[in-house]
């Protein structure tokens, strides 16, 4: 599962959810898959990790979320990438998100959403088809 090119994503856990055994698993994949993986750590604020992507210069900010928060962490993320300039960045949210709730990310703008259960494959794969 080696992707085309190398994509650069940078996975950040917002606000004061203290879960990320999840997150740093998922990296670990996409590292594997020959993506450059950055890890923000617990406890990001919003504008850290807008901070991080730029200067990191990401394709891809992926949110792993657990706290229920993720419609207004997502629409107000979306907002501020827009404001600072990451229009062309990617941003993708996993973790506990309802299925009910996929249809109002992708509205918001999120570009792929996996919830909590997805399989390696089904992510790297869901993020190679981003730049197809």
């Amino acid at each position: 599962m080696e992707t085309k090119s190398k994509i650069r994503i940078l996975i950040a856990k917002p606000g004061l959810d203290g879960h990320d055994k999840g997150a740093k698993v998922v990296a670990l994949a996409l590292r594997d898959a020959g993506m450059e993986v950055i890890y923000s750590g617990l406890h990001q604020t919003l504008d850290q990790i807008i901070q991080s992507a730029v200067q990191e210069s990401v394709d891809v900010i992926g949110l792993s979320i657990m706290s229920g928060a993720h419609l207004p962490i997502c629409q107000k993320l979306m907002a501020m990438m827009r404001e600072k300039g990451l229009a062309h960045a990617k941003l993708t949210v996993g973790g506990v998100i309802p299925h009910q709730d996929i249809p109002k990310l992708k509205e918001i703008g999120v570009a792929a959403v996996f919830p909590g259960g997805t399989s390696f494959e089904d992510i790297i794969n869901g993020i190679n088809r981003l730049f197809e």
